[in-house]
């Protein structure tokens, strides 16, 4: 099993352009955005792979309902799945207590491997996490230290709700104490806008950060909702294909 230091010494020589997509919990629609963005830029006639290491909760299925709307969107053809989603856990928990239960030892080492070996010198590299930065990927280390062994820049997408504020300004706290380089965030409506608390934290969530807000997306009905505006007015191929060092890194 490779040591931290040895997948760190790794990401430093191999750290390749692209872009993480990570959330403030669970729920907050990182698949609906990262799909989007897979599907503007094969639109735009780029090319995109797509990877989701590791997904739990797929109640029996090969593949869960994650990993099938991330390779749908890039164009993946579904022999290429399992290389999209190497490893599929049914139980819908932390992959640290899905491979448990089932068995099976997940290492950092493997997991980055998996996202490296989906890059392509050519194409936007879209890679999606699982819950948020501190959920467990491992029995040691979590979705925080996947991001800092392969050395991209995070997109964090979190829900317009009651609580937004403060697990948005968490997890920028725990990029900023790991040295993790953020592209910016995503306000995502997973339910109408209902409230007080809806109305203002975007604009109070703007006098609090200091990464760019990069969209807020307006709710969407169907599982196939045309492209949200505020997705498409982003240059998703420049943030994608540049290195964080390129950007400026929180």
């Amino acid at each position: 099993m490779r040591s931290m230091n040895d997948v760190n010494l790794s990401a430093a020589r191999l750290r390749v352009p692209g872009l993480f997509f990570t959330g403030t919990d669970t729920g907050v629609g990182k698949t609906f955005v990262t799909a989007a963005v897979a599907r503007k830029l094969r639109a735009e006639g780029r090319s995109v792979r797509v990877c989701k290491p590791v997904a739990t909760g797929a109640n029996g299925q090969r593949f869960s309902a994650d990993t099938v709307r991330l390779a749908e969107a890039a164009g993946v053809p579904p022999e290429r799945w399992p290389q999209v989603t190497p490893w599929t856990f049914a139980d819908a928990v932390a992959p640290s207590v899905a491979a448990r239960r089932r068995g099976v030892s997940l290492t950092l080492g493997e997991l980055v491997d998996a996202v490296r070996n989906e890059a392509e010198p050519a194409s936007a590299l879209l890679v999606e996490g699982v819950g948020g930065l501190l959920c467990p990927l491992t029995q040691t280390e979590t979705v925080a230290d996947l991001i800092a062994a392969l050395g991209m820049s995070m997109v964090i997408v979190t829900r317009r709700s009651l609580g937004t504020l403060n697990h948005t300004l968490l997890t920028l706290e725990v990029a900023r104490r790991r040295k993790l380089s953020v592209a910016g965030i995503i306000v995502n409506e997973t339910t109408l806008p209902a409230g007080l608390a809806e109305e203002t934290n975007v604009e109070e969530l703007g006098r609090w950060i200091d990464v760019p807000l990069l969209a807020v997306v307006s709710y969407q009905q169907g599982l196939m909702p045309e492209m949200p505006a505020a997705l498409a007015r982003v240059d998703w191929w420049q943030l994608s294909t540049s290195m964080p060092a390129e950007r400026g890194s929180s």
